[in-house]
């Protein structure tokens, strides 16, 4: 793993960022002391489908529920 002193971080960083985005992590070093570990930050896993599926349920007459009550107050007379 390479490591860089502090000043070159500082002049070089976006070259080094994208470095460690293409899967080369780096080491900055102050006096030659490691002081951090840069890496990339993995991306979340995408939320999956159906993963509350059996936890809940839907009528068989959902999109019908409550259609007397609907129409009329679209329907009432002011």
């Amino acid at each position: 793993m390479k490591t860089v002193n502090m000043h070159e971080a500082k002049t070089h960083l976006s070259r080094l960022v994208e470095q460690a985005v293409q899967g080369e992590p780096f080491i900055i070093a102050r006096a030659g002391k490691p002081l951090v570990k840069v890496t990339m930050v993995e991306a979340e896993a995408p939320r999956r489908l159906g993963f509350l599926q059996g936890q809940a349920s839907i009528p068989d007459d959902f999109d019908t529920m409550a259609e007397d009550e609907i129409r009329q107050m679209f329907h009432a007379a002011p």
